[in-house]
C-alpha cells in the first residue's frame, strides 16, 4: 500500500510530503475566492457595490465548504487509523459511506439555500443595493454545490492514504481554470457576478471529474458503492463534527461581524463591508496553507495513531508547531509591506482614480489582524492534531472556545466599551486569537498523555 511510508520514522520528511503539496492545495483554494473578488471589485462603473454584494455571499460558501468537510475530515482519519491497523476492508467501507453522505448532504443544502437565500442574504447584511448582485453570485454557485462539496471531501480520502500531490492536482486544475474563465464571463460577455458564479462551477465541475477517476482508477482504495453502515455513518458524524463546526463557525462570524460593521459603521456599514471583505481575504492567504499544515498532515498521526507508534506521535506535533510558527512568522513580517498593494487589487486594477479610503482602512485593519496571527499556529496544529488522532470531544470545545465563548462577544462589546467606535470589532479577531491559543496549548498539554496511554488499550 502507498501508505505505509506515514509510518516511516523520518516524520519530517513524510511531514513535507503531505504538508507542501496541501499547503499549495490550500492557498489555490483560497484563491478560488480571491480572484473572483478581485474581478468583481473592478468591474467597470459598478465594481465596489458587486464586491460588496460577493462579501455578502461569503459566510454561505463557507458554510457549504463545512459540509463537505463534515464528512471530508470526519472520515479521513478513521480511513487512515484503519490503514494503520492494515485493516483495508474496513478503510474501503469508510470511503463508500462517506461518498453517499456526500451526496446527501449536497442535495439538502440546494434545496435550503434555493428556498432562503434572499432573506438570509438581508439578514447577513445585504442592502437594497447590494441584493440583486449577491443574489445572482449565489443562486449560480449553488448548482455547482455537488462539485464542490465532493470535490472538496473526497480530496481528503485521497490525502488520507498518501496522495497529497493527486489531491493538490485536483485543486490548481480548479483554480486555473476559474482565472481563465472569469475574465471572459465577466468582461467579454458582461455578465458581472452571474458570470464570476459560472466559472467558479464550471472550474469545480473539472476538479470533480478528475477526483472521481483518481478515486476510481489510480488509488489504492478505490471508490465504490454499497457497505453502507449507520454506524459509519455516525462515527464519521461525530468526528467530523469538530472541523464542521471550526468551518461552520467561521459562516458565523462572518454573518455576526457584517450584522456589527452595519450596527456600529451607520451610514457608513456597505463601506466596512467592503473593508472587511478585502481583510479577510488577506488572512485566508495565510490561515488557508496554515490549515494545510495542520490538517493536511493528520495521516501521520492517525496512520501512527491506529500503528501504536508514540514516538512518531510525539515528534511529528514538536516538528509541526517548528514549521507552522515559522510560516506564520514570515507572513507576520511581509503583511507590513503587503497590506495596501493587497487592497489596491481588488478596486483599483485599470483604473485612473482609486477610493484611497478603502485602501487605507483596509490596510490597517490587516495589520490589526495579524496581531494574534502567530499564536494561531498553536491553535491550528493542537486542534486539528487531537482532530487526526480522532479524540474530537477535545479538538471540538477548543475551537468553540476560540470562536464561540471569545470572538463573537468581542465583535459587539468591544466597540461598546471604545463608545461606539466600529474599529473595536476589527479588533475582536486578535483577541480572540491570542487568548485561545494560549488556553488550547495548556489543554492539549493536559490531554495528550491520557490520549497516548489509551492508544495501547485499544484494539
Amino acid at each position: 500500500m502507498n501508505s505505509a511510508y506515514l509510518g516511516d520514522k523520518n516524520t519530517l520528511k513524510t511531514i513535507f510530503r503531505l504538508a507542501i503539496p496541501s499547503m499549495i492545495a490550500q492557498l489555490i483554494s483560497v484563491l478560488y475566492n480571491i480572484v473572483d473578488r478581485i474581478y468583481v471589485g473592478n468591474i467597470p462603473e459598478v465594481g465596489e457595490i458587486a464586491l460588496i454584494g460577493v462579501g455578502i455571499c461569503a459566510p454561505i460558501t463557507t458554510l457549504i465548504t463545512s459540509f463537505a468537510f463534515w464528512i471530508g475530515l470526519g472520515g479521513a482519519p478513521m480511513f487512515s487509523i484503519a490503514l494503520g491497523a492494515k485493516d483495508y476492508n474496513k478503510a474501503k467501507k469508510i470511503l463508500a459511506n462517506a461518498l453517499i453522505m456526500l451526496l446527501g448532504i449536497s442535495t439538502l443544502i440546494i434545496i435550503f439555500f434555493y428556498s432562503f437565500g434572499e432573506p438570509l442574504l438581508y439578514f447577513f447584511g445585504a442592502s437594497n443595493a447590494s441584493i440583486s448582485y449577491a443574489k445572482n453570485y449565489l443562486y449560480i454557485y449553488l448548482i455547482g454545490t455537488y462539485f464542490s462539496i465532493l470535490t472538496l471531501g473526497l480530496n481528503q480520502y485521497l490525502i488520507a492514504q498518501g496522495d497529497s500531490i493527486k489531491a493538490m492536482i485536483t485543486t490548481i486544475l480548479g483554480c486555473i481554470l476559474n482565472i481563465i474563465l472569469d475574465p471572459i464571463f465577466m468582461y467579454v460577455f458582461k455578465l458581472d457576478t452571474i458570470g464570476a458564479g459560472l466559472a467558479t462551477i464550471l472550474s469545480q465541475f473539472a476538479s470533480f471529474l478528475l477526483v472521481l477517476y483518481l478515486l476510481i482508477k489510480k488509488s489504492s482504495i478505490k471508490l465504490s458503492f454499497g457497505n453502507y453502515d449507520i454506524k459509519i455513518m455516525g462515527s464519521i458524524l461525530k468526528l467530523g463534527f469538530s472541523p464542521f463546526i471550526i468551518l461552520a463557525t467561521d459562516s458565523l462570524i462572518l454573518i455576526l461581524l457584517n450584522n456589527a460593521l452595519k450596527l456600529y459603521g451607520k451610514e457608513d456599514g456597505d463601506f466596512y463591508i467592503e473593508v472587511a471583505t478585502i481583510v479577510q481575504a488577506f488572512e485566508t492567504l495565510i490561515t488557508g496553507p496554515l490549515l494545510g499544515i495542520s490538517s493536511g498532515t493528520q495521516p501521520i498521526l492517525g496512520y501512527n495513531y491506529g500503528a501504536k507508534n508514540k514516538d512518531n506521535i510525539i515528534k511529528a506535533e514538536k516538528q509541526l508547531i517548528i514549521i507552522a510558527v515559522i510560516f506564520t512568522s514570515i507572513c507576520f513580517a511581509f503583511s507590513f509591506l503587503l497590506a495596501k498593494p493587497f487592497a489596491k487589487m481588488f478596486i483599483g486594477i485599470g483604473k485612473t482614480t482609486i477610493n484611497m479610503d478603502i485602501v487605507n482602512a483596509s490596510s490597517k485593519y490587516i495589520l490589526f489582524y495579524m496581531i494574534g496571527i502567530i499564536p494561531l499556529s498553536f491553535q491550528y496544529v493542537f486542534v486539528d492534531g487531537l482532530t487526526g488522532l480522532g479524540q474530537a470531544k477535545y479538538s471540538i470545545w477548543l475551537s468553540l472556545i476560540r470562536k464561540v465563548v471569545i470572538f463573537i462577544p468581542c465583535i459587539y462589546l468591544i466597540p461598546l466599551i471604545m463608545k461606539g467606535n466600529v474599529e473595536g470589532s476589527f479588533l475582536a479577531e486578535p483577541i480572540a486569537d491570542v487568548s485561545s491559543a494560549i488556553i488550547t496549548t495548556i489543554c492539549y498539554l493536559i490531554f495528550i498523555p491520557h490520549i497516548l496511554n489509551k492508544m495501547y488499550k485499544e484494539n
